[in-house]
């Protein structure tokens, strides 16, 4: 299946690296005019160059702007005053013992990984309404459904973003605007790698510390195996296309097989 973009604009939040970086350049390969997003002008230039030496002849718009914040979020919409395609995929996770979470990291959680996330949806979903196109995505994980003992507060910002994206697909309802989120599984990431040592024998090669954290750890996953970032830009892709125009208030699985249940 041909996915062809050329013509789109779209937003990656928290792009300069990981999953969502991977996600800025399939986004590209796909002709889109990709916004590469982090808080710094630094993390963000050495981001757009990573990408544009991979797809030289990639349109890419830097967009330095922390939006985690009211200003950020403000700053990046005057930056970008449309988009056809949005994808919140800003997040951070740490492990922490669950009676050891304070109220601020709680409200933190809150503020990064979920407001951040809304406040864009507010902003750019009337502008696609109104053009009668867009795509809105939410970067959800499989602890949204399998909340992680170890950080009860990240799993629970997962799961509100599915409320988030279910209920923003309904007030797009028949406006040709596709709202869905996607539920990663555990991926391979620099920041996941550092997870896992907290968790494993540091000690270990990493593909040792690999296969110990999901034996011990993750023993569900089908896959036995920690996702790649690009298997996870894939689904973004398909989501973004024409070709998903009848998929919307979906909650698309790539994790591996790690949540069992048959229903997506």
């Amino acid at each position: 299946m041909q996915v062809n973009l050329t013509g789109r604009t779209a937003l990656v939040t928290g792009s300069t690296q990981g999953i969502g970086a991977a996600i800025a350049t399939a986004l590209a390969r796909a002709g889109a005019t990709v916004a590469v997003n982090g808080r710094t002008s630094d993390s963000v230039t050495a981001a757009v160059k990573r990408l544009r030496a991979e797809v030289p002849d990639a349109e890419v718009v830097p967009v330095a702007a922390d939006i985690a914040t009211e200003e950020g979020a403000g700053l990046a919409v005057e930056l970008l005053p449309e988009v056809d395609v949005l994808v919140n995929n800003l997040g951070i996770f740490e492990s922490r013992p669950a009676l050891e979470i304070t109220d601020d990291e709680w409200r933190r959680y809150f503020e990064v990984n979920v407001l951040a996330a809304v406040r864009l949806t507010r902003a750019y979903l009337p502008g696609m309404t109104s053009r009668g196109w867009g795509r809105v995505q939410y970067i959800a994980s499989d602890s949204a459904v399998v909340t992680p003992a170890e950080m009860i507060h990240y799993g629970m910002s997962k799961t509100a973003l599915l409320a988030v994206s279910r209920g923003f697909a309904k007030e797009a309802a028949g406006t040709g605007v596709t709202v869905n989120s996607v539920i990663a599984g555990p991926t391979h990431t620099g920041g996941v790698e550092e997870f896992v040592y907290e968790l494993v024998d540091r000690d270990l090669p990493w593909e040792e510390a690999q296969r110990a954290f999901m034996r011990e750890h993750r023993p569900q996953s089908l896959l036995q195996r920690l996702i790649e970032p690009e298997e996870i830009a894939h689904m973004v892709v398909y989501l973004s296309s024409p070709q998903a125009s009848a998929t919307t208030g979906g909650a698309l699985r790539v994790d591996g097989g790690y949540v069992d249940a048959i229903l997506p």
